[in-house]
């Protein structure tokens, strides 16, 4: 995603709230084995066991390298705690780093904790989140409501961003999975992606081998009670977006009487088995492609596609498949990359107009703003690298699914699921076939009720494209102590949208007072 600080925060948030499983594409192994594997510490390191306090060490450079500066009144400190590399084997050695930094309002008063944040993926960084949600609600940030009683603690779980992070995609590669085609009707084709997808699983198998089963959401939720007693908290409190409301929602099951107040945001449903949660996807993004094509209609001043936005897209895609438009930095928008434009704009209602106007280039012969929101979604630099966001995608995702369909049945799903699901069905069988050939060991997390927690707030929007809204009521019923709070909005994930929204959610992170039952919040 852009790093620039002219850019407007509330967009690159948006940008890096993620959600699981989303659109796993078809990946290419590394050639190369330049990139560092998660370490293990050695003798001098600290000991990987909870409790374990934090030595935080300013770190004003990070907010300057992300965005340009840090937020007025803010100040920025980083640590990194040593957590086992095995939780079902702490003593055996190994250790990785899992990185965190601790925003402090300098007006902070009357302190009530940390407020750990996830903001999804698997694979999004915990550490940009916190430093674009200093920034204030006036640029989509927090209420200082909230920074006035919290320090914002981000955290990249192990294998992410700046903890010992997953690596074994080179930036080609990447390149070469989001041109793909994202539907491959010959057998030819389909075979193609098929036999890339057995070289990814075996490239990652070569680099990392017994250790991926360890990138686990379960291992990473046990990190974070080693990350709530390094910041000096009795119990937690926390905030997670998308794939952040299964590890919180992990979170709760194994530790209930550590937790405070979590605030689950875009439910990810536990119950759903692998097949089961794309397809729940795919629906997803259908509706929200739906509703992107009705307001074109309703407003052609806003949308230069209208009045029939799908056929705009769907020819643009076909034309695509037989003559790409080429890009300025010598890429082609391929049916690939336009439909990685596609699922980037759905994140976020500001995207809708962005897409309609880079469909209505790309007609003139314009690629730019193609390649603008799909290089937002894939976290590609304007010097064609790749952050490790969907290293540790595939990584974890494949660690949690306790049993990926065979090719055949990939093969059988994508033309059902076409046919249901005419623009996205297709797509989100084949981004199965990643876990399909997973060399790593399984390690499912649990599924049940965090019995003895106290009432975990479950915020669900309705337009939700990536972790549909019933994925909501499914999460709280799971958990047993979850309180539904809904956002009759369009995008993904709800806080901070609305004043409606902002004053249930800080009501409970700050005086514990859940949100009426049923609440609704208008989506204006």
């Amino acid at each position: 995603m852009p790093r620039t600080p002219r850019l407007v925060l509330a967009a690159l948030l948006a940008a890096v709230v993620m959600t699981a499983g989303c659109t796993l594409p078809v990946f290419s192994p590394e050639d190369n084995d330049g990139a560092t594997p998660p370490r293990t510490s050695g003798s001098k390191a600290p000991p990987a066991v909870p409790g374990t306090q934090a030595q935080w060490t300013p770190c004003p450079e990070v907010p300057q390298e992300l965005v340009g500066r840090g937020a007025q009144g803010m100040a920025y400190d980083c640590a990194s705690v040593a957590v086992p590399v095995d939780w079902n084997a702490p003593q055996s050695g190994g250790t990785y780093d899992v990185a965190m930094i601790r925003v402090r309002a300098k007006t902070q008063r009357d302190r009530i904790g940390s407020l750990l944040i996830n903001p999804g993926g698997p694979g999004g960084s915990g550490i940009d989140t916190a430093i674009y949600l200093s920034f204030g609600q006036a640029l989509g940030g927090l209420p200082t409501e909230i920074t006035d009683k919290f320090d914002l603690v981000g955290f990249d779980p192990r294998g992410v961003g700046r903890s010992s992070p997953v690596k074994c995609i080179s930036d080609a590669d990447q390149d070469a999975t989001f041109a793909a085609p994202p539907d491959p009707t010959s057998d030819a084709d389909f075979q193609r992606i098929v036999d890339l997808n057995k070289r990814v699983a075996e490239g990652c198998g070569r680099k990392y081998g017994d250790q991926l089963v360890n990138f686990s959401t379960e291992q990473a939720a046990r990190d974070m009670d080693a990350l709530r007693a390094a910041v000096g908290d009795a119990k937690t409190t926390y905030l997670g977006f998308s794939y952040g409301t299964l590890l919180g929602a992990t979170y709760a099951q194994l530790f209930p009487g550590k937790v405070r107040a979590l605030v689950l945001d875009g439910a990810v449903n536990p119950k759903q088995d692998f097949i089961a949660g794309s397809e729940s996807q795919a629906k997803g993004f259908e509706r929200a492609f739906t509703n992107f094509t009705r307001w074109c209609t309703a407003t052609p001043d806003k949308c230069p596609i209208a009045p029939d936005a799908r056929k705009a897209v769907t020819d643009a895609l076909a034309k695509a498949a037989a003559s790409p438009v080429p890009g300025d930095d010598g890429r082609d928008a391929t049916p690939g990359w336009i439909f990685v434009a596609v699922i980037s704009s759905l994140y976020n209602e500001a995207g809708w107009q962005q897409l309609a106007k880079a469909v209505d280039r790309l007609q003139g012969g314009d690629a730019n703003g193609i390649f603008d929101l799909a290089d937002q979604y894939a976290d590609r630099k304007p010097d064609g690298s790749y952050s490790n966001l969907f290293d540790a995608n595939l990584a974890v995702n494949c660690a949690d699914t306790d049993e990926a369909p065979s090719v055949e049945r990939i093969r059988q799903l994508q033309g059902e699921w076409r046919a249901k699901y005419p623009l996205f069905g297709a797509a989100l069988a084949i981004g199965m076939l990643p876990c399909t050939f997973w060399p790593g060991k399984k390690d499912p997390y649990p599924v049940g009720a965090a019995t003895g927690a106290p009432p975990i707030v479950v915020v669900g929007t309705t337009g939700d494209p990536a972790t549909p809204y019933e994925n909501t009521a499914e999460l709280a019923g799971m958990l047993g102590t979850g309180q539904v709070l809904t956002w009759e909005g369009e995008g993904h994930t709800a806080y901070p949208a609305t004043p409606c929204i902002v004053s249930a959610v800080d009501q409970y992170l700050i005086g514990l007072k859940v949100p009426a039952k049923g609440l609704r919040c208008p989506a204006r």
